[in-house]
């Protein structure tokens, strides 16, 4: 079993079926003992990037992750301050807390970003 954490565009490469999601990414996700989890701050990247016109993605995407099958999970106080902890080796502070989430609860990320792993992060490649 494993405990996966999607980055948000590895989320919505699943979502939209986009090809550049890799075969072995695809497998990892639809393995029932896999566990799957999309974090807050993903779908709080995606709302404000489709309200400034920069990404299209579907409405409804807390259905969407329950829908799925994934676990939701929120941000914590701990993530937070973790996050806030992290050193400035990624600009985007959506993917320091994903990097902070994963270290806290012990999960891979699937991610095409490879930078993740500057952070020490788990990184499996969702282009594979």
């Amino acid at each position: 079993m494993r405990r996966l954490l999607l980055d948000t565009h590895t989320f919505l490469w699943w979502l939209q079926n986009n090809p550049r999601l890799g075969v072995r990414a695809r497998e990892l996700i639809t393995e029932s003992r896999n566990d799957i989890y999309v974090s807050a701050v993903s779908l709080r990247e995606i709302s404000i990037k489709k309200s400034l016109g920069k990404l299209q993605a579907p409405d409804g995407l807390d259905s969407a992750v329950e829908n799925e099958g994934f676990a939701p999970l929120p941000i914590s106080l701990f993530h937070a301050e973790r996050a806030g902890a992290l050193a400035p080796l990624h600009c985007d502070p959506f993917d320091r807390m994903l990097v902070a989430q994963s270290q806290a609860e012990g999960l891979e990320i699937l991610s095409a970003d490879s930078e993740l792993a500057r952070y020490g992060a788990k990184v499996v490649n969702a282009a594979e």
